[in-house]
């Protein structure tokens, strides 16, 4: 984790079932570092089914399994981490679910939080989140109705929380955006609907994964 700068989310809001293993594969192949799965309208069997799936493809890559909300089956899978949202509890709650109701998870587990503001990454730096996600940058349709917050804060926010946990700045970033970014003083990134709507995913997630290393 510490060594990664691509986060990629395979997100069932635009990748069908049938497609998430040769998508997730493109993913892998390109030089992804971190691998989600999200799909926050599905009904856990379908989610537990798809994770089944690409979890052994993340092992063989050597690229940590994360599961966006749902840390029992994060837990029960053997995943690497959860992302868990604002609304989705304190990183105490998840720590306290997992030792109570698993005594022996997948170690070391990752706990990763979305952030939307400079004060929200510094309070899930002090709460001991093992990473966060910062953004949405620019308006983005995975994160409809959340206001993007721009690049003004992306230094600050590196500074007081990046250089100490692993800050991923995300939303609405593509190969196009992603230059400004950096030059905004990011150094990892999440990107989503640039990657899988991409005519080539491994070229597109390679090509990216290229400008992340020459930064």
């Amino acid at each position: 984790m510490s060594t990664a700068r691509l986060y990629t989310i395979l997100d069932l809001g635009y990748v069908r079932e049938a497609d998430a293993v040769s998508v997730t594969a493109s993913l892998l192949a390109g030089g992804a570092d971190i691998l989600q799965l999200r799909a926050k309208t599905y009904d856990l069997a379908t989610i537990e089914r798809v994770a089944r799936k690409l979890l052994p493809l993340c092992r063989a890559a050597g690229v940590p399994f994360i599961l966006n909300d749902h840390p029992a089956l994060a837990a029960e899978l053997g995943a690497d981490g959860v992302h868990l949202g604002q609304d989705d509890g304190s990183l105490a709650e998840a720590r306290a679910f997992f030792q109570s109701a698993f005594p022996a998870p997948h170690s070391p587990f990752l706990f990763g939080r979305s952030t939307h503001s400079l004060a929200q990454a510094r309070a899930a730096l002090a709460e001991g989140f093992d990473y966060i996600g910062f953004g949405p940058l620019f308006p983005t349709p995975t994160k409809a109705g959340r206001p993007a917050i721009g690049l003004q804060e992306i230094a600050t926010m590196q500074r007081d929380v990046g250089e100490k946990i692993p800050a991923f700045c995300i939303g609405g970033i593509t190969p196009e955006t992603l230059p400004q970014v950096l030059a905004a003083g990011a150094r990892r990134v999440v990107i989503v609907s640039a990657l899988l709507q991409a005519p080539d995913i491994q070229a597109a997630a390679s090509a990216v994964k290229t400008s992340l290393s020459a930064d």
